[in-house]
């Protein structure tokens, strides 16, 4: 039984905290408004209305939780033909399948035991489990399910909530663990999601789950991670917080470095567990960091400006002089950077991806710039190259490189700089 307010968002404008419920929030940026980072437009649909909504990120001085104040309907931002993948990312992909072997000895879980991985996308995360000999079931809102199915993992298609954890329990038993990682922050009625994974799991099961960490977004100034998916930015400390008013004990937390710095959180059903030494100590890096105060905030905020207007800068004295920069990768954080730093297609032309990505022949959403296959890269050599999935810079350089690519590489968080290469 939760003793916390409700953690059910409601469609819209927020004017209380997500966690405490506290209407006391503080500005930290406001990103102007801006349509949802995924919702890549068809060539039919470039002269029709966009959507946008309000994107500002905002602190919680009672809980610390940071937050965005703008829900958008969960159907809008993870539609059918969503087109993010996880297994086209070959270092996410890693790290991703490790998940299993290690928390598979490290907890004990009974070999044969069912899991499941909510938000489960391309069943990444499931092929590790089910190579350990673990039973595996996803449930995925999108069509990307299909892709998981064809890959031999069974995946639910569906928004989870408590009755979809009670079908699950019905055809398939009490999961031993269930995953949930990069999606536990996006969820708006995560008060439903939380009762269904305690309904879900057995009396001694796990929780998994990795979201962006908002120690990482602070220091290595993340502002690109701030979209309308991610609607909170936890801390150790919030993430415990929120959990603690459930019936589940975070017993162990580590910082990784998917997406570019994220916290992996394991929780226990049941109240009163021992925690890790591990876990003890990262609260400690916390306090150290002052994330309880509006300091960190404040320096963020003053280097998200700076690198705003130094990217601009840049971009605008390299084609003054006749050279070309266009961009590379278009992770679903591209969105923010691009139209927060207003490059539009007379500064930057194209963006390029991988030539398996599905957002290939689509166009990024407000400054309606194409995205086409990385091989255009390679025929025209342009003088500059915009890396927009920089947090996974060095691998992607190394690939770029390895391919025949010439073209100086501009990485632009948390400093601008050229990449030396």
């Amino acid at each position: 039984m939760s003793t916390a307010p409700s953690h059910d968002l409601p469609l819209g404008h927020l004017t209380h905290c997500q966690i405490c419920a506290s209407a006391n929030l503080e500005m930290i940026m406001d990103f102007g408004h801006q349509a949802p980072c995924d919702s890549l437009l068809k060539p039919g649909q470039l002269l029709e209305m966009e959507k946008t909504y309000p994107l500002r990120l905002l602190r919680c001085p009672a809980c610390g939780l940071a937050q965005i104040d703008h829900v958008v309907a969960p159907e809008e931002l993870f539609y059918p033909d969503y087109p993010y993948r996880s297994g086209i990312t070959e270092t996410l992909v890693k790290n991703l399948q490790a998940i299993a072997s290690r928390h598979i000895a490290g907890l004990k879980l009974p070999r044969g035991g069912l899991v499941v991985d909510l938000g489960s996308n391309d069943g990444s995360i499931l092929q590790g489990f089910q190579r350990e000999g673990m039973k595996v079931l996803g449930v995925e809102p999108t069509n990307i399910a299909q892709i998981a199915i064809a890959h031999g993992i069974p995946t639910v298609q569906a928004f989870f909530d408590p009755q979809v954890a009670r079908d699950i329990v019905q055809q398939h038993g009490r999961a031993v663990m269930v995953t949930a990682a990069n999606m536990f922050a996006h969820v708006a009625k995560l008060g439903q999601l939380i009762r269904g994974v305690e309904e879900l799991l057995t009396d001694d099961g796990y929780f998994l789950s990795e979201s962006h960490y908002l120690l990482d977004l602070l220091e290595t100034v993340q502002y690109d991670s701030i979209y309308h998916e991610h609607l909170k930015y936890y801390s150790l400390q919030t993430v415990s917080r929120l959990l603690g008013s459930y019936n589940f004990t975070v017993v162990d937390a580590e910082r990784i470095p998917n997406y570019g710095g994220s916290i992996r959180v394991v929780a226990r059903k049941g109240r009163g567990h021992a925690v890790s030494e591990r876990l003890t100590q990262l609260l400690q890096a916390e306090q150290a960091a002052r994330l309880d105060t509006p300091a960190p905030f404040h320096t963020f905020r003053e280097r998200v400006l700076r690198a705003k207007r130094d990217l601009q800068s840049l971009v605008l004295q390299l084609v003054s002089r006749g050279e070309r920069v266009v961009g590379v990768g278009c992770p679903g954080r591209s969105s923010t950077l691009v139209n927060y730093s207003n490059l539009d297609p007379d500064l930057m032309p194209y963006i390029a991806e991988q030539s398996t990505s599905l957002k290939l022949g689509l166009f990024l959403p407000g400054k309606h710039i194409p995205i086409v296959d990385e091989k255009i890269l390679f025929e025209q050599q342009p003088e500059n190259v915009l890396m927009l999935s920089w947090h996974y810079c060095e691998p992607i350089v190394r690939n770029l490189r390895k391919q025949g690519l010439r073209s100086k590489i501009i990485v632009p968080l948390p400093e601008v700089r050229f990449h030396e290469s």
